[in-house]
């Protein structure tokens, strides 16, 4: 059925990547590789990856270079150092279900046509994470919507569960580090959309962990995580340039949207929040960062 690394990234939520660990251990077909990124969390995270051994590969990076970086560092450590057929991408807060690979396997064993292919992403309730919320291609429905019960082609995809062929991969490169945190993973799919179809696998289930099943919304989240938006911002316009006119214009919409709900909320640090997000939609307009690629594993010394 193919071989499958699978990449999870962490940075200092040690009780939730050892119940994430556990469960892509049981997963079925057994994983050929788990490729642990730790983004240079504390010394209790460390020394539980070192003590599990050759049960994982554990890289260890030097800083912590946020989400994107993580999966920049794992993706390349799948391609360079493995000789697998497909990474499968999550959140340490992503525990998958002993069944949640074999569907999308199933799929690539009779659909060799596509770019990546994402689970459908469940809160602990069992309703649907609005974080993860997919939009049927081509249309106004979106997975929140409706129910699908065969895959069906998406926009986009979330590093929560989606799959990725090794040849894509070696054709769009890696994700883009410079982003940090936030729309990585809808700018890496939509890349790899280029290329061929990314479909949703409805019959793929995981459980995302969040404290609350709610999206990321700079109007009302908590003072400490809003300096976070310039990046989400600024990497929602680099992405945005990048899309078709009608979700361009679609995407534009959204932002005018959040910048009126600002504006006239009655927040007591709403001028702060106002001059983040400008200041990273301005960022966005002359941000131009780096695609990395990652060398074939031949030319690995």
């Amino acid at each position: 059925m193919g071989k499958v690394s699978a990449v999870i990234v962490t940075y200092n939520r040690l009780p939730m990547l050892k119940e994430a660990i556990a469960a892509l251990e049981s997963v079925e077909p057994k994983l050929s590789h788990l490729i642990v990124v730790d983004n240079n969390s504390d010394n209790d995270t460390k020394e539980f990856l070192e003590s599990l051994g050759d049960r994982i590969e554990y890289v260890r990076l030097a800083e912590n270079v946020g989400g994107a970086g993580g999966f920049n560092a794992g993706i390349r450590y799948f391609y360079e150092q493995t000789d697998d057929d497909y990474v499968w991408v999550m959140d340490d807060d992503t525990i998958v279900h002993q069944d949640s690979l074999q569907p999308l396997l199933a799929f690539a064993n009779e659909n060799q046509n596509f770019s990546f292919l994402s689970s459908n992403v469940l809160f602990t309730d069992g309703t649907p994470s609005v974080r993860n919320v997919l939009r049927q291609y081509g249309t106004f429905n979106t997975t929140l919507n409706k129910k699908f019960t065969k895959p069906v082609l998406v926009e986009n995809g979330t590093f929560v569960s989606v799959l990725f062929p090794r040849h894509i991969v070696g054709e769009i490169g890696l994700p883009i580090t410079d982003f940090f945190i936030w729309i990585d993973d809808l700018e890496y799919t939509e890349r790899a959309l280029k290329l061929a179809p990314g479909y949703l696998v409805p019959a793929s289930n995981v459980t995302h962990k969040m404290r609350s099943n709610t999206e990321d919304d700079i109007t009302n989240d908590i003072p400490e995580r809003v300096p976070r938006y310039f990046n989400m911002y600024r990497n929602r316009i680099y992405t945005m340039q990048k899309r078709n006119f009608y979700r361009r214009v679609r995407g534009e919409a959204k932002i005018k949207w959040d910048y009126m709900r600002l504006k006239t909320s009655n927040l007591p640090d709403k001028d702060a929040r106002l001059k983040i997000m400008r200041d990273g939609i301005a960022a966005g307009k002359e941000f131009n960062p780096t695609i990395e690629f990652p060398n074939e594993k031949h030319d690995v010394n």
